[in-house]
């Protein structure tokens, strides 16, 4: 069962994309075993905790496997090992908020700016380190332009009956806790306040 999350997760009180200034900047890779190049079919594979970063986009893998699109874009196909999944993380406009996931395996796409987590995948929108949202599923597409989710159920989702699964905090949270915040301090009389004469 497919669900689109769109409007369950709006991601902020307006709009906010991914750090906008990410599709601008080239894409970096560092491998600790190295890779193999083929130019002819425009594809570069790279071994052994992979980072591949873009701006603040920085995504970890056991092997990703990068290929360039004729019209220049590129698709990371990146993986895992046992015990360690693919991890992904990018930077939103809104200060402080990011998008952190992990799955078994993950597709990236610079022409459609999305990412696909598949098996076992989670999700989360944080702000600082807090968990604001979080999406867990077989399949996760989360698109960066439009900010849209769209989650899958099924045997490789990491909840016990295959389900997906969506946490959603409340928008006003923080705006409570700032104002309990401030009532549990207690008022007290000013020390250097003087009482004015009636005229």
């Amino acid at each position: 069962m497919a669900v689109a999350l769109g409007a369950l997760l709006p991601l902020a009180a307006g709009p906010a994309w991914a750090e906008k200034a990410d599709h601008l900047m080239p894409l970096n890779i560092a491998s600790e075993k190295g890779g193999s190049v083929d130019v002819a079919n425009q594809r570069t594979e790279f071994l052994g905790d992979v980072v591949l970063s873009r701006g603040s986009l920085v995504l970890r893998a056991e092997r990703i496997d990068l290929r360039e699109t004729g019209d220049g874009y590129y698709q990371a196909n990146a993986s895992g090992k046992t015990g360690k999944q693919v991890s992904f993380r990018q930077a939103r406009d809104v200060p402080g908020e990011a998008i952190e996931g992990s799955a078994d395996a993950l597709e990236y796409d610079t022409r459609s700016d999305s990412v696909r987590f598949l098996g076992n995948a989670v999700v989360r929108r944080t702000q600082g380190s807090k968990v604001a949202d979080e999406v867990t599923g077989a399949l996760i597409v989360y698109n960066n332009r439009s900010e849209v989710f769209t989650a899958e159920g099924g045997a490789a989702s990491p909840h016990p009956s295959g389900r997906v699964r969506v946490v959603l905090m409340p928008r006003g949270a923080a705006a409570a806790e700032a104002s309990a915040a401030a009532s549990a301090v207690p008022l007290q009389p000013s020390q250097t306040l003087q009482q004015r004469k009636p005229l």
